[in-house]
C-alpha cells in the first residue's frame, strides 16, 4: 500500500497510484470518473470503433484497489458511466462483476453530469454524500470546504530532461481535493486551466500518478495567489 498521506480537514487520506483515494479511518475507497461504456457511446454517436476493453481494464484496477484495502465503503464520484445508455447496455457479465464488487459493502453512486439519474445497478444513488468532516460530490463547489470531487480529470505537465511529460494527478489544496479520472479512456484538463487555478488557489500540490506517486507544488498564477479561493456566489 502506498504510504503517501495528505490531511484534508482533519481526515487522513492516502492517494493511491491507480487514481483512487483511501480513507483508512473510515475503511472508505473513493474513485471518480470511471466513464464505463465510453467506447460503446462513441460507436453509437459517430461510428468510430475503439477497442472495447476499457470497461474490463477499469474494473480490474478498481477490483485490485478494493481487494488491497478491504474497503467497506466505495464511493464512485460521478460520471461512472459515459452516459445512461452505456449503463443500460452493459453486458450481463459486467453487471455480475460489479455486483460481486458491491457484495458486503456500502456502495454509493454519486450523480455526475454524464450520468445524472439512477442506474439499474445495486448500491445507493446520491447527489452528494457527507462523511465526518468531508463532503463527496462530482463537481467542486467554490464555496465548499473539506470537499472531495472529480469531474475535471486534472493532469500535470512537467519537463523532464527537456521532454514535456503529462500525467493524471490529484490536486490537493487547503480546502479540497480533486481526483483524477479513474477510467481508462479519459482525457484530462491541464493544471494551468483557469477553472483549476481558481479552485486550488492559493496553495496546492499536484500528486502525479505512476508506479510511485510524485507530489509537486502546483503552479498558481500570482494574481490568484493573492486572491485565494473564490468566494461563494
Amino acid at each position: 500500500m502506498n504510504s503517501l498521506q495528505v490531511i484534508l480537514h482533519g481526515a487522513k487520506l492516502a492517494p493511491l497510484p491507480s487514481g483512487s483515494v483511501w480513507w483508512p479511518d473510515q475503511r472508505l475507497l473513493c474513485v471518480s470518473d470511471l466513464h464505463l461504456g465510453k467506447s460503446d457511446r462513441i460507436a453509437r454517436r459517430n461510428g468510430s470503433l475503439l477497442p472495447p476493453y476499457e470497461v474490463r481494464d477499469t474494473l480490474q484496477r478498481l477490483e485490485a484497489d478494493i481487494l488491497a484495502t478491504q474497503a467497506r465503503t466505495v464511493i464512485c464520484l460521478g460520471d461512472s458511466f459515459d452516459d445512461t445508455a452505456a449503463a443500460r447496455s452493459l453486458p450481463e457479465e459486467t453487471r455480475l462483476w460489479i455486483a460481486r464488487l458491491q457484495a458486503g459493502r456500502d456502495w454509493i453512486w454519486i450523480e455526475g453530469n454524464h450520468d445524472p439519474g439512477p442506474v439499474e445497478l445495486g448500491g445507493r444513488h446520491l447527489k452528494e454524500m457527507s462523511v465526518g468532516p468531508l463532503v463527496f460530490r462530482h463537481i467542486a463547489d467554490p464555496g465548499a470546504a473539506g470537499e472531495v470531487s472529480g469531474h475535471y480529470h486534472p493532469k500535470a505537465q512537467v519537463s523532464v530532461k527537456g521532454r514535456a511529460i503529462s500525467r493524471p494527478c490529484f490536486l490537493v489544496g487547503e480546502v479540497r481535493m480533486i481526483l483524477p479520472a479513474f477510467g481508462t479512456y479519459t482525457g484530462g484538463l491541464r493544471w494551468s486551466a483557469p477553472e483549476l487555478q481558481r479552485l486550488m488557489a492559493p496553495k496546492a500540490q499536484a500528486i502525479l500518478l505512476g508506479q510511485t506517486l510524485h507530489p509537486l507544488p502546483m503552479p498558481i498564477e500570482r494574481s490568484l495567489q493573492a486572491q485565494g479561493s473564490p468566494a461563494p456566489s
